[in-house]
């Protein structure tokens, strides 16, 4: 019988934080300088949650660096005005706090923008401990970022969960050893993340309530 969740790992982007329009602008503002015409916003879909550099690196790792910088110039000019919470994630979260439930940030984006994320969402208080992509030389699908956040938590495998938007999430959970709930909002779709077999698939952010067990009146 599994042992219950007590500690869940949640990524940021296209999981608690609505970045889709954000990530997909900046990539068109980046793109149609360098690319023009050639990523429409169907191709650029996949780009949403791997590294920058390792999306880059795919096209011309010449032009990654000044590529980074671009983006990072135009996505930190408008973060504020186009990312929002997805739909019950600061009640949600604020309650299985209350309950006692450990969480933690598991993100591929730099640590500063993590927190400005959190910080626009006013919910940084409510997780021990956040990775970012400046605390690992390998992000996910390598389990080290989740093993550093379990580390911090003193957990154990196996009361972890680990929630995400997308493959390398599910993938990172998988090679960490710990369960997996994919989010059916994900841009990408429940059909494509079902394919990487996460344990649950989550149609609301409220599902967690039954899966860690807390009951809310």
């Amino acid at each position: 019988m599994d042992k219950p969740i007590t500690t869940i790992l949640f990524d940021l982007d296209g999981t608690l934080l609505d970045t889709n329009e954000l990530i997909i602008q900046s990539f068109e503002g980046v793109l149609g300088k360098h690319y023009p015409g050639q990523y429409t916003r169907k191709e650029i879909l996949p780009f949403l949650g791997p590294t920058l550099t390792d999306t880059f690196n795919g096209m011309d790792p010449s032009r990654t660096e000044g590529m980074i910088q671009e983006y990072r110039e135009w996505n930190m000019a408008n973060h504020d005005q186009l990312a929002a919470e997805f739909d019950g994630v600061t009640e949600v979260l604020t309650q299985l706090a209350d309950k006692g439930i450990r969480m933690a940030i598991v993100s591929t984006k730099r640590n500063d923008m993590v927190h400005r994320g959190l910080n626009l969402l006013g919910i940084t208080h409510l997780f021990d401990t956040v990775i970012g992509l400046d605390d690992v030389q390998r992000p996910k699908p390598n389990p080290e970022p989740l093993l550093l956040a379990m580390d911090r938590l003193n957990a154990s495998k196996e009361e972890v969960l680990m929630v995400g938007d997308n493959f390398h999430d599910i993938e990172g959970g998988k090679n960490a050893g710990v369960r997996t709930a994919a989010v059916a909002w994900s841009l990408k779709g429940p059909e494509f993340l079902s394919t990487f077999n996460p344990d649950y698939m989550l149609t609301h952010i409220s599902d967690l309530y039954e899966l860690v067990g807390v009951a809310v009146k």
